[in-house]
């Protein structure tokens, strides 16, 4: 059978991958968007927690999250297209993150600051006053529940910064759902239930990629949006010579507890970052609290060597640990016995920031190493890798001229080597999915 040639082939159905598929199709590519699953949005994009917030510490960070946040807002209007499926809803709780010295604060704040990002700093009265819920008591830095010290009375109290616009995302995989349906509109083919086995290149260019049956679906870009399963397409394209930064992929827990006296319904727990004690958590709209973990420095990180090979469920040691910690925040929280979550994995690069760009192999891009703190970004994600690959498409070097992208909404313009695969990599930077 002979397959129509495309000007894109998309590796992973994805929010990533489907965000991409929608910029590339809305400025007229032939774009095909290819998964090994069933549907999209299934993989990591379903376990994401989705949570919309803004405290990155550098600037293009900040500067997306924000633009992103606009688009969410008017979410029907960014797609231009009414799925039947329905429409993801962003819902905003507001959001406080605790005082921690593994987040710098000041720095945050000040690039709050600069992309207008509207925050009140509390201190600890102020946060027992507007958020009664929590305790204000210092921690740092988190224990493991064994540790003799994990019981131990805080030392003193701590504040924060409240961040009213920050919230979460109610249906991350319809999400990706509907930015894949805005894509068809103008013209995307999908392709589930398809392994692409290998990239096709003639000399130093992409001509291609392989699927399961030895079938090729001709394309001269193509691709990598297929999360934990980056590395892996990477080495079947055979363009890792001059990447200065790795991906691989994580297994990560997220759990689900009946929420505190006070909470549910119309009235939800806010988003709360505590790095103090290693957690995150939220409320949901059917009156629970989401807790995940921000990866403290005493919780072994769980890496894997086949994305495909890990449990699915939720452990008990992790479930206790991030529960646990979050009981000492939220005094008023039941502690059930038996652990209830979901676990997914991660696609994680070496210093945690995603890698938006082209390579050395002529017509082959990647949009890598996102899982963890990017689904709250994934509605720009498309318009960086158009702007990449435009100018790729027309000659110019990312490489040696960046591109810097003026951001439609905000007006705010970020340099997008930020996000190159040649970058320094900051190993005393954040190391977790908070950074």
């Amino acid at each position: 059978m002979e397959h129509p040639s495309y000007d894109a082939a998309i590796i992973g159905a994805g929010v990533v991958g489907c965000s991409i598929a929608h910029a590339l199709a809305r400025a007229g590519y032939r774009v095909c968007v290819l998964d090994r699953a069933g549907a999209v949005g299934s993989g990591s994009t379903s376990a994401s927690s989705a949570n919309i917030r803004f405290n990155y510490s550098t600037w293009e960070g900040v500067a997306i999250a924000w633009e992103s946040l606009a688009m969410w807002e008017d979410w029907e209007r960014h797609l231009g297209v009414v799925d039947e499926a329905g429409l993801a809803r962003f819902v905003r709780t507001g959001g406080v993150v605790l005082d921690s010295p593994d987040q710098d604060t000041g720095r945050v704040l000040d690039l709050f600051d600069r992309v207008g990002v509207p925050y009140e700093r509390w201190d600890a009265a102020t946060l027992r006053s507007r958020l009664p819920v929590l305790d204000p008591g210092r921690h740092y830095p988190p224990k493991q529940v064994g540790d003799p010290g994990f019981w131990e009375d805080p030392e003193g109290e701590l504040g924060g910064y409240w961040v009213p616009d920050s919230g979460f995302v109610d249906d991350p995989a319809l999400a990706a759902h509907n930015l894949m349906a805005a894509a068809r509109a103008h013209g995307a083919d999908l392709r589930l239930n398809t392994s692409v086995t290998a990239i096709r290149r003639d000399g130093g260019a992409v001509t291609g990629v392989e699927v399961a049956g030895g079938v090729t679906i001709p394309a001269r870009i193509v691709v990598n949006a297929a999360g934990p399963h980056s590395a892996v397409v990477n080495a079947l394209a055979g363009a890792l010579d001059d990447f200065t930064v790795g991906t691989r992929p994580m297994r990560q827990e997220v759990h689900q507890v009946p929420a505190p006296a006070g909470f549910g319904g119309d009235r939800l727990v806010p988003l709360v970052g505590d790095l103090d004690l290693g957690t995150y958590f939220r409320g949901t709209p059917n009156g629970e609290l989401l807790i995940g973990g921000t990866e403290p420095a005493c919780d072994p990180m769980q890496w894997l060597d086949d994305p495909d090979d890990y449990r699915t469920g939720a452990t008990k040691g992790v479930f206790d640990a991030q529960v646990l910690r979050t009981a000492r925040r939220v005094p008023t929280l039941a502690v059930p016995n038996a652990p209830r979550g979901i676990a997914g994995v991660y696609d994680v690069a070496d210093d945690w920031i995603p890698i938006y760009d082209k390579t050395s192999l002529g017509g082959y891009y990647v949009a890598i190493g996102t899982s963890g703190n990017q689904f709250k970004n994934a509605p720009i994600v498309g318009d960086l890798l158009a702007a990449i690959i435009g100018a790729g498409e027309s000659g110019r070097d990312h490489d040696t001229d960046p591109v810097r992208l003026t951001l439609p909404r905000t007006g705010h313009t970020v340099d997008l080597a930020h996000y190159s695969r040649r970058r320094p990599v900051d190993r005393d930077g954040s190391r977790g999915v908070m950074g």
